[in-house]
């Protein structure tokens, strides 16, 4: 478990995935995986044509 303090600070929450990387024997380092849509949000609302993007607020799937 990483200590609270290194959580707090790099925002990693429950359910965060990581890479395990062996650097030499007995080391080791997390890499955070990267999300593939990470950013995509952003990208689109940054896009030079005025209104071609907006958001929607969330559906879920869980009645059909």
């Amino acid at each position: 478990m990483l200590p609270r303090e290194l959580r707090e600070r790099d925002g990693i929450v429950p359910g965060t995935e990581f890479d395990v990387e062996r650097v030499r024997a007995g080391e080791y380092r997390l890499v955070r995986r990267k999300k593939k849509n990470a950013g995509l949000v952003d990208r689109l609302l940054a896009c030079p044509e005025k209104d071609w993007f907006v958001p929607i607020s969330s559906e879920s799937t869980d009645t059909l």
